[in-house]
C-alpha cells in the first residue's frame, strides 16, 4: 500500500500532538487531555506507522523503545567536564562561599545568584544537534561517561527533537534523572507482586533503571528529568543561568519550578532555610540547595578549581537522624594501614537508604562518645553520604556493656598496631598485610588512577587471596591464561582485562603518582608535581623536603610524606618494575619557550580584552603562576576598570601594575 501526502500530514499531526501533550504534562504540569485520550492518540500513531513503516521517523514518540539490548555500554567523553560541586554544610559555610566570591571578583556590589533544589538522582548529559537528540550519557568521572542514549530516549519528559525555530544548532544540557515518591512506591509494589526484590530508594531505582542493557526495561520505569545547566551551546547567545533556564521550557525541557533568582547573602540563607523546611513535603527527594553565580561572564572570571567551580556551591541539609542498636564493633584495615572501628548496626532506614554499618572514626571518638556493643545510638548520614554515630542514648544502655578498645594487633594479619605520636589513627605496621595490599591495588586500578576497566574489588580480593599478585607491579605480569583459571572468569572477560591493563600502561605522571597511594598526596597534587618536574619521575624520586616545600601548594607534611615514600627501597623497586613492564608517561604539553617562567600574576577589575580565566590559563601555559591574592611574592598586577583593594595593596607593596593593553604589549614583545 502506497502512502499519500494526506497520510504524511496525518502522521506528522499525531506526532506533534503527542509531543505537545508530553510538554504540557512534564514541562508545564498542565495536561489538557486525559490519559485515555493520550493513549488513543498513541495507538492511532502506532497503527498508521505499522501500515506505512517507511514513514517512521527517528524522533517519533513510538521510537522511544526501538533499540536492541546492548552487551555493554560504550563511553562518551564530555566536551566540557561535568564537575562536582563543593559542599557548604551549614549557613556559616554559605556565608564563606559568598565572601570568597566577592573577594575573588574584587567587588563591593551585590552578587546575583540562581538557587535551585539539589535533586537526589543521577546526573546525565543530553546532546542535540540541529534540533535532534543524538546521544546522552551519565556523568561518569566527570570527563568520561557511559553512553545511555537508548535508555534516555525512553523517558517521555526528554524531547527527541526540538521544534522551536530558535533552537541552538548544538545544545548540551545537564540534568538530573529521578523518580517521584508515589511512582517509586508503585514500582516497588509491582516488583513484590512479581516476586522481585524492591529497590532501596528512588535514587538507586533511577540509577539502576538507566544502567539497564535492555532499554525495554528502562521504559517500564517511571523516570523523570529536571534540566539545570548548559554544556556547549552554539547558534544562540545566552548570558546567564536564569536566561538559560527560562529558554529550556520554550525548547520543551522540564525545569524545576522551585528555582529562584536573588542577590546577596540574605537571599542564599532564606532560600536554604525554605528548601530545608519544604524537604519532607516535596514529591521527590532533595538533599540540599544549589547556588550559582547567575552571570556567565562572572562564572568565567571566577573559574574552577581542580574538582569544582568557584562560582557554585551545594548547600547540604542537616543529616536525617534515627536510632538503632550496635550489634558489634569490627576493626577495618585500609590501604594505608589505618585501623578504623566500624559499628555493625541493626539495619535501619536513614533518609531513604538502609544503613547497616557506621564509622566510629578512631579510638578517641569511641572513648569520647563512650560507644559500646549493645548500645542504642543516634546515627546520621553525614552530608547524606557517610553514616556515623552521633551519640549514645545512655538511658537505654544494657547493664552488662563494657567500654570498647581497639585491638593491639591487626585483625587481618595479627601484626602489631601502633599509633604515631600526634595522630588520632592507629595503623598496622605490616606493609605486607593482605588488607593493605588489597586496598593499595584497588586504589591503583580505580578510575581516577590507572583506570583499568573491569579490575574490580572482587577480582582484587581473589587475586590476592590466591597469592597471584602481591604488589601493584604484579598486575603487569598477569596473563590471559592465568586469569581464565579464576572462578567465574571466562576467556572473553580475561581478554578484556588484559587489554585494559595494556591500555593503562600509557598514562601521565600525574595519574601514576596519584595511583601510588602516597599519604596526603591526591589527584591535584599529582598534577602539581608533574608540572614542576616536567614529567620526570626520577627527579621527583630524588627530591628532598626542602625542594618540595618550595613548590607552590606543597606543605611540610605533604613533602615529608613524599620523601618518606621514595626513600623506601621496596617502593622504588615496585615503580621500577612497573616501568620495566612498559608503563610510560605522556609528557605534559609545554610551549618551547616559557616566557613567564616563575612570574606570579594577579588579575583584578573588569577585564575587557580577555576573560580572567583566559588570561590565567595563558600565564600558566607560559610557565607563570596566576594567583587570586596580592602578596610580596606577586610580580605583576593586571588591573582593569573598577580595580579596588587589590590595586591599593599592590601599590603599597611596590608590585608592578599593568593595564590590559600594557600586559598584552609585554607578552607580545
Amino acid at each position: 500500500m502506497n502512502s499519500t501526502p494526506t497520510t504524511n500530514r496525518q502522521l506528522q499531526s499525531l506526532r506533534d500532538q503527542i509531543n505537545q501533550h508530553n510538554i504540557r504534562y512534564y514541562v508545564h504540569d498542565d495536561p489538557v487531555v486525559s490519559d485515555v485520550e493520550y493513549d488513543q492518540l498513541m495507538r492511532e500513531l502506532q497503527r498508521l506507522e505499522e501500515t506505512w513503516p517507511e514513514l517512521v521517523t527517528p524522533d517519533s514518540p513510538t521510537q522511544r523503545v526501538g533499540a536492541q539490548p546492548a552487551s555493554e555500554f560504550s563511553q562518551i567523553t564530555h566536551r566540557i567536564p561535568l564537575q562536582s560541586l563543593a559542599n557548604a554544610m551549614n549557613e556559616e559555610e554559605l556565608r564563606q562561599f559568598h565572601i570568597q566570591v566577592k573577594r575573588f571578583l574584587d567587588t563591593e556590589n551585590e552578587i546575583e545568584y540562581m538557587a535551585e533544589p539539589k535533586l537526589d538522582g543521577l546526573a546525565v548529559e543530553l546532546v542535540y544537534e540541529n534540533g535532534l537528540f543524538v546521544h546522552g550519557s551519565t556523568r561518569g568521572d566527570g570527563t568520561v561517561g557511559e553512553d545511555i542514549t537508548q535508555n534516555l530516549r525512553t523517558i517521555k519528559s526528554i524531547p527527541l527533537s526540538i521544534a522551536s525555530p530558535n533552537a541552538p544548532s548544538v545544545l548540551e544540557i545537564r540534568g538530573e534523572v529521578f523518580m517521584f515518591h508515589e511512582d517509586f512506591r508503585q514500582l516497588n509494589e509491582d516488583r513484590l507482586m512479581n516476586g522481585e526484590p524492591p529497590f532501596a530508594n528512588p535514587r538507586n531505582a533511577s540509577a539502576g533503571s538507566l544502567r539497564q542493557l535492555d532499554p525495554r526495561i528502562t521504559a517500564q520505569r517511571p523516570l523523570r528529568i529536571y534540566c539545570y545547566a548548559p554544556g556547549i551551546v552554539e547558534g544562540v547567545t545566552i548570558t546567564s543561568q536564569s536566561s538559560f533556564l527560562q529558554m529550556l521550557p520554550k525548547w520543551g525541557f522540564p525545569v524545576n519550578p522551585l528555582i529562584k533568582t536573588g542577590s546577596g547573602i540574605k537571599f542564599l540563607l532564606d532560600y536554604y532555610q525554605k528548601m530545608e523546611n519544604k524537604r519532607n513535603n516535596l514529591p521527590y527527594d532533595i538533599d540540599g540547595a544549589v547556588f550559582k553565580v547567575n552571570r556567565f561572564d562572572l562564572q568565567q572570571e571566577l573559574g574552577v578549581r581542580s574538582r569544582s567551580p568557584r562560582w557554585a556551591t551545594a548547600g547540604k541539609f542537616k543529616a536525617q537522624q534515627v536510632t538503632t542498636t550496635i550489634l558489634d564493633i569490627i576493626p577495618s584495615v585500609g590501604r594505608t594501614g589505618a585501623v578504623t572501628p566500624v559499628a555493625k548496626l541493626d539495619p535501619v532506614n536513614v533518609g531513604g537508604v538502609v544503613v547497616s554499618n557506621a564509622t566510629l572514626h578512631n579510638q578517641d571518638e569511641i572513648s569520647r562518645k563512650d560507644v559500646r556493643i549493645g548500645d542504642t545510638v543516634l546515627i546520621q548520614r553525614a552530608g547524606d553520604v557517610i553514616p556515623e554515630v552521633v551519640k549514645v542514648i545512655l538511658e537505654n544502655r544494657p547493664e552488662d556493656t563494657k567500654p570498647y578498645q581497639l585491638p593491639d594487633t591487626c585483625p587481618v594479619c595479627d601484626h602489631v598496631v601502633s599509633r604515631p605520636e600526634g595522630e588520632a589513627v592507629a595503623r598496622c605496621q605490616n606493609i605486607s598485610c593482605p588488607a593493605q595490599i588489597k586496598g593499595r591495588i584497588t586504589h591503583f586500578v580505580s578510575k581516577g588512577c590507572m583506570d583499568i576497566d573491569g579490575f574490580g574489588v572482587k577480582l582484587v580480593e581473589q587475586l590476592v587471596d590466591e597469592g597471584v599478585i602481591h604488589t601493584i607491579a604484579d598486575i603487569y605480569t598477569l596473563t590471559q591464561s592465568r586469569l581464565a583459571l579464576l572462578d567465574r572468569m571466562g576467556d572473553r572477560s580475561a581478554s578484556n582485562i588484559i587489554a585494559a591493563i595494556e591500555k593503562s600502561k600509557e598514562t601521565t605522571m600525574a595519574r601514576f603518582i596519584h595511583s601510588l597511594g602516597i599519604r596526603n598526596v591526591g589527584e591535584h597534587t599529582g598534577k602539581v608535581l608533574e608540572k614542576y618536574f616536567n614529567g620526570n619521575l626520577e627527579s621527583l624520586q630524588n627530591a628532598d623536603a626542602e625542594e618540595l616545600t618550595g613548590i607552590f601548594e606543597i606543605g611540610h607534611v605533604m613533602a615529608q610524606s613524599i620523601v618518606d615514600f621514595f626513600n623506601d627501597d621496596e617502593n622504588r623497586n615496585i615503580i621500577r618494575r612497573c616501568q620495566d613492564s612498559g608503563v610510560s608517561f605522556k609528557l605534559p604539553e609545554r610551549p618551547a619557550q616559557q616566557i613567564l617562567s616563575g612570574k606570579v600574576f594577579v588579575f583584578t577589575g573588569s577585564l575587557e580584552k580577555f576573560t580572567r580565566k583566559e588570561a590565567e590559563s595563558w600565564v600558566e601555559a607560559q610557565g607563570g603562576r596566576a594567583s587570586s591574592s596580592v602578596s610580596k611574592n606577586t610580580d605583576y598586577l593586571i588591573a582593569g576598570p573598577g580595580a579596588g583593594s587589590k590595586l591599593a595593596k599592590a601599590e603599597s607593596l611596590g608590585v608592578i601594575v599593568l593595564t590590559e593593553s600594557e600586559f598584552l604589549q609585554m607578552i607580545q614583545e
